[in-house]
């Protein structure tokens, strides 16, 4: 009797084990359905709709004003369309996207202080090399030079953050020559930090977006790039700070194209290199890159790098419409 008893206790805490681990799987059914319904009312829907949205597998980007010039998907990086995309080009100031995020990597306290020298404003008058506007003596924090380079073009800001680095451009230029081998930019060769003129120094527009491709998963750089004006902190010398602006947004007053927004953007211009534009936009929920060198303005069209980006983008919006509107996707 004593073990007919036992068995049966036994057999009531199989069951009841057996009854313990039921509940809880369905007690984790309905914990994962009620994260997924709350998931989904807060994005979820947005997610997946990007998947539903006409993949393009080229589109045509001939007939612009740059003879240089790439598409890209941001996410894969896919080349949907391509004009001499890895012929040699000048880069000019959009080196500066190497330069910042370099200089992101390699400072770690982004509040801290840099004292500008007389030696880092050496020869930049002479080259008419665009500044942001800080002097000699300066105390300015590594964010706003960040900034300041990357909106105003300040080449000072460069040179400050080259030497603070690596004690010489020359030897921050190697960095960035590091970088760029890293990241499978094979044709492209800095001298400097700024892009100033020199004509060992060049890249090509797939380089240069293979580039941006990897910087705007960056936080830091992304949050700068995608700024139209940032104002400084307070300095010993300029006690209300300054104030400066993108130079691809004050010349695009309203970034709208078909579909979406350009978001960010870097431009360059020397008269060896001609205008230059990397940018980014996002249309339809997903992330395309334009990259093109070498468009020649005149007084009626100082902007034909700009001209060639909302062109571009437009057209790209425009693809995926047609295939929504066609109930096609490829």
């Amino acid at each position: 009797m004593a073990a007919r008893r036992r068995r049966r206790r036994r057999g009531y805490a199989r069951r009841n084990a057996g009854r313990i681990v039921l509940c809880t799987f369905i007690e984790v059914i309905v914990i994962c359905a009620l994260v997924i319904m709350v998931g989904w009312n807060k994005g979820m829907k947005e997610w997946f709709a990007q998947f539903q949205q006409p993949i393009l597998k080229e589109v045509d980007i001939s007939g612009i004003n740059s003879p240089n010039a790439i598409l890209m998907q941001a996410r894969g990086g896919k080349i949907l369309g391509e004009i001499n995309g890895e012929e040699r080009i000048y880069p000019a100031s959009m080196t500066k996207i190497m330069t910042v995020i370099v200089a992101i990597e390699n400072l770690d306290d982004l509040e801290a202080k840099i004292t500008l020298t007389d030696e880092m404003f050496a020869g930049l008058y002479e080259q008419d090399a665009t500044q942001a506007g800080f002097q000699s003596g300066e105390d300015v924090r590594v964010i706003d030079l960040l900034y300041g380079a990357m909106l105003p073009s300040g080449a000072e800001c460069c040179i400050a953050l080259a030497d603070t680095i690596s004690g010489s451009e020359a030897d921050f230029a190697e960095l960035m020559n590091k970088k760029a081998a890293k990241l499978g930019m094979d044709n492209t060769h800095f001298c400097d930090s700024t892009g100033l003129h020199n004509p060992d120094h060049y890249s090509t527009v797939k380089d240069i977006a293979v580039l941006m491709k990897y910087c705007i998963k960056n936080d830091t750089f992304r949050e700068i790039i995608e700024t139209a004006r940032h104002s400084t902190g307070i300095t010993n010398v300029h006690p209300d700070g300054i104030t400066y602006y993108s130079t691809m947004f004050k010349n695009l007053p309203d970034p709208t194209v078909t579909g979406g927004k350009i978001l960010g953007g870097k431009t360059g211009y020397t008269s060896e290199a001609g205008h230059c534009l990397t940018s980014f936009a996002e249309i339809e929920g997903r992330e395309y890159i334009f990259v093109s060198a070498g468009a020649v303005g005149d007084n009626t069209n100082t902007i034909p790098h700009i001209q060639d980006a909302v062109n571009i983008y437009n057209r790209v919006g425009a693809a995926i419409e047609e295939k929504m509107n066609n109930g096609s996707e490829e």
